[in-house]
């Protein structure tokens, strides 16, 4: 399961991040330390991270930021009215500011907007046309699957989830000459491999980890397969490019 990291200052922020959070989505957790997070954000698929304004200028956050820059990040404190100037910013620095006691009610959908998946589902947003994805099913197993790479998804799992069989599955989904169930499983997986690897932060090796791949040789030729480059060349094309490889030739073959 994808997480939300925090790094706050207060125990009421940390419940408050806690109860906003969708039930069954991300699950929060708390970060004591800037090493702690690194280490999460290394061993773990982090949709975004929370954090307080003051934490933002200590040293070894920044450092982290910049090895982490295409992680999300939303600032979540009780802001006084001559914080005016940080939030401003915040903002330039690309952050999300929710100030706590005033956007409690909405902080999970502001984190959802801002995190990995959304930016995941923004570049893939021609998939479902250019995949000829036409049908019900097929749209919502595929946002399905964009937003849950964390591990292969077998199709007998994805089959219970939607509350038909696994033959029925397979057969529609592949129906209008959209890709097969599997391929497009490995798909959204490299994609959010090509997202992640553009991360200094991130070695083929640590990505192969925090995706489940088998290795990091197992990503790089499931990269090969879906998209026809390598692992290190995936944020180069990024998600699109994986997208307009896939679909120029690469959605069928298992070569």
């Amino acid at each position: 399961m994808a997480l939300v990291a925090a790094l706050l200052e207060t125990r009421s922020a940390i419940l408050t991040l806690r109860r906003a959070m969708p039930r069954g989505g991300a699950a929060v957790a708390s970060c004591r330390t800037t090493g702690s997070l690194e280490r999460l954000l290394t061993s773990r698929l982090v949709e975004a991270v929370v954090t307080a304004p003051k934490m933002t200028t200590q040293p070894a956050m920044v450092q982290l930021m910049t090895r982490f820059p295409g992680i999300p990040l939303l600032i979540f404190a009780p802001f006084r009215p001559d914080d005016a100037a940080m939030i401003l910013e915040c903002h330039r620095s690309g952050c999300a500011v929710a100030v706590e006691g005033v956007d409690d009610a909405v902080l999970g959908d502001m984190i959802s907007r801002v995190s990995l998946s959304a930016e995941r589902q923004k570049a893939m947003l021609e998939a479902p046309r250019v995949l000829r994805l036409s049908e019900s099913l097929q749209r919502r197993v595929f946002e399905y699957l964009l937003s849950n790479v964390g591990q292969p998804e077998r199709t007998g799992n994805v089959a219970r989830r939607f509350q038909v069989s696994r033959e029925h599955l397979s057969r529609q989904f592949g129906a209008g000459g959209a890709p097969n169930l599997k391929r497009v499983i490995d798909l959204t997986r490299i994609a959010c491999a090509a997202q992640l690897l553009a991360n200094p932060g991130y070695s083929t090796s640590i990505v192969a980890r925090i995706l489940n791949f088998a290795s990091s040789s197992h990503l790089s030729d499931t990269a090969r397969r879906v998209a026809g480059v390598s692992a290190a060349n995936l944020p180069v094309i990024g998600p699109r490019g994986v997208l307009a490889a896939f679909v120029k030739g690469k959605s069928r073959s298992r070569a």
